[in-house]
């Protein structure tokens, strides 16, 4: 044995002399050489074996700035529920881990390109705590507006974005020449940090839009109905994918995020597929502090999707992101075809469900009226055969009654989670605040909404999102609604709102049992309350204070509360 393989066994041997028993701690800076500073990686890979190899009980973080680069990072294709599916590089992988936990330390996580933070999958009682998520290049471009008329904007960037045209497009890089594609425009107020009064996405159905260069990172996009943006305002180009979320998790229970500072990614900051028991304490979604910028992340600040046990976000705040703040649905899948008395070809008709497995032998499913959106039967599953990621066949333990037929959708119907949203901040991104669609009891108290569309909405459908909802027992109370309703008037009909897509409103009652009580509605917009499809509405004890001292006022009072196709409402003003 030579004398560098005897220093190699020693240092080896003293590791496992230290942790080498489970529930032991390890520390991510024994990992780290001089070319950790540049990409952590390596260490990160290193570290997170052996807390696999030794199931150590901790991984603690070194503090200050650790920079994580996507060469050397774990590998995987993912589907991902409203996100996009691709082979994704991700930083901290954790598969089939129990009773762990990662200490922040204060760490700053200072990743670059395209790369997921962290991705968990199969594990239980997992918490992360104490650390800030932030990236070298934003994935929203922003510009601030110079001039603007029939046809076209003229927008000026940042110096420190690297540009280059492709056949006429303007496309943006980074340092390591990876591209930043967009595919949205949206008008921002730089002073208030939030989106313009009234103004509307542009929507780009290519790579880019059509631009020519007009001096230093000063570019004019053509299009038909760009010219009424404001000169000084902010242009914020969204990013054109969902590839890399924060955090990812997936068929976990137990899961406990607290005091995690979240300024950038490229997908939603939280989103959780079929698991169970989730806390977020004290997570701000905000943008980096001293940017000056107006977005945080790329999308939703969270997002549940067929979840179960309870899902608390507590004294967190939702500033800045790119899309709501949440939403917490089912999931349906279209009954494509009838192939037998017991036995359906299933679909996923939204694209953004591609490849997700969620239906499983022994579960029991609701087969739903797509027009009304009520449940026509509930049947137990036998065995279920997923042909690709789109199509899945599906055999029951009993035959179908006749009234089941192609075009209704199917999802799970079992445990619900209970929902509780209380003491945060919620506000300055695009469109709404809260999209609630979970059948267990719901309670929002305690939060503020600033948000540009409806600060809460009721949604479901199983025409175009296909996303199971169908609230029945919600409880809204000791909350403030300042100013909403400021953005596009697409973004809800009112405050606290129905956007569920059903065709048969008449005959449908899919949202019940809502109480909002002893809530501030201060604003400039009339419009308060709008619901239609549900059975059980209750409005008391709020205050109500009109204002256009900061907003022009909008709206009539006579759409203060608007009730279609309802039952059992009662308002006391």
């Amino acid at each position: 044995m030579n004398i560098r393989t005897l220093f190699a066994s020693l240092a080896a041997a003293a590791l496992l002399a230290g942790c080498s028993s489970a529930g032991s701690t390890i520390y991510l800076k024994d990992y780290m050489d001089e070319s950790s500073s540049m990409d952590a990686m390596p260490a990160i890979r290193a570290a997170l074996d052996d807390c696999v190899r030794l199931k150590a009980a901790k991984l603690v973080l070194p503090g200050d700035t650790v920079r994580v680069k996507p060469a050397k990072a774990f590998e995987e294709y993912q589907y991902i529920s409203n996100n996009d599916p691709s082979m994704k590089r991700i930083a901290f992988q954790l598969q089939d881990m129990e009773n762990f936990s990662i200490e922040g330390n204060g760490t700053v996580l200072l990743f670059s390109g395209h790369i997921s933070p962290f991705n968990l999958e199969r594990c239980k009682n997992v918490s992360i705590k104490d650390l800030t998520i932030d990236f070298t290049r934003a994935f929203v471009s922003e510009g601030v507006v110079t001039a603007a008329g029939k046809g076209f904007l003229e927008l000026q960037f940042p110096d420190y974005y690297e540009t280059t045209f492709r056949e006429g497009n303007l496309v943006f890089r980074d340092s390591d020449k990876e591209t930043y594609p967009y595919s949205s425009l949206l008008e921002f107020d730089p002073v208030r940090k939030e989106v313009a009064y009234h103004v509307h996405d542009y929507w780009i159905w290519t790579e880019s839009s059509q631009a020519t260069q007009v001096g230093p990172n000063k570019f004019r996009f053509y299009r038909d109905d760009y010219g009424d943006a404001t000169v000084g305002n902010v242009m914020a180009l969204g990013a054109s994918t969902r590839n890399n979320p924060a955090f990812t998790l997936q068929d976990c229970e137990g899961f406990n995020l607290t005091d995690v500072k979240l300024h950038n990614c490229c997908g939603m900051g939280v989103i959780a597929q079929s698991s169970k028991d989730i806390e977020l304490l004290r997570v701000d979604v905000e943008p980096t502090p001293g940017s000056d910028r107006v977005i945080s992340i790329s999308a939703d600040a969270t997002h549940f999707v067929n979840c179960k046990g309870y899902i608390r976000m507590i004294d967190c705040v939702f500033r800045g992101q790119k899309d709501d703040a949440t939403n917490v649905h089912g999931w349906y899948m279209a009954v494509e075809k009838i192939l037998a008395p017991d036995r359906l070809l299933l679909r996923w008709k939204n694209s953004g469900q591609f490849g997700v497995r969620f239906i499983k032998p022994g579960m029991a499913l609701e087969i739903v009226d797509s027009q009304t959106m009520e449940t026509r039967i509930r049947k137990v599953v036998k065995s279920v055969k997923y042909l690709n990621a789109e199509y899945a066949e599906v055999s029951f333990t009993e035959q179908l009654p006749s009234e089941v037929k192609e075009g209704d959708v199917v999802a799970e119907d079992g445990e619900y989670p209970d929902v509780l949203i209380s003491g945060c901040y919620i506000g300055n991104n695009r469109a709404r605040g809260l999209l609630i669609g979970s059948r267990g009891k719901v309670v929002i108290e305690k939060n503020t909404f600033h948000t540009p569309g409806s600060a809460i909405l009721f949604e479901g459908d199983g025409r175009y999102w296909y996303e199971q909802s169908g609230v029945r027992d919600v409880t809204i109370r000791d909350n403030v609604f300042d100013n909403c309703m400021y953005g596009s008037p697409s973004w809800g009909s009112a405050v606290i709102a129905v956007g569920s897509g059903i065709p048969d409103k008449e005959h449908s009652r899919y949202h019940k049992n809502i109480l909002v009580e002893n809530n501030t509605f201060r604003g400039f917009d009339h419009r308060i309350v709008n619901l239609y499809c549900v059975d059980g509405f209750t409005f008391r004890g709020n205050k109500i204070e009109f204002t256009d001292a900061e907003y022009p006022a909008f709206g009539s009072p006579e759409n203060r509360f608007v009730f279609k196709n309802c039952d059992n409402i009662k308002v006391e003003e």
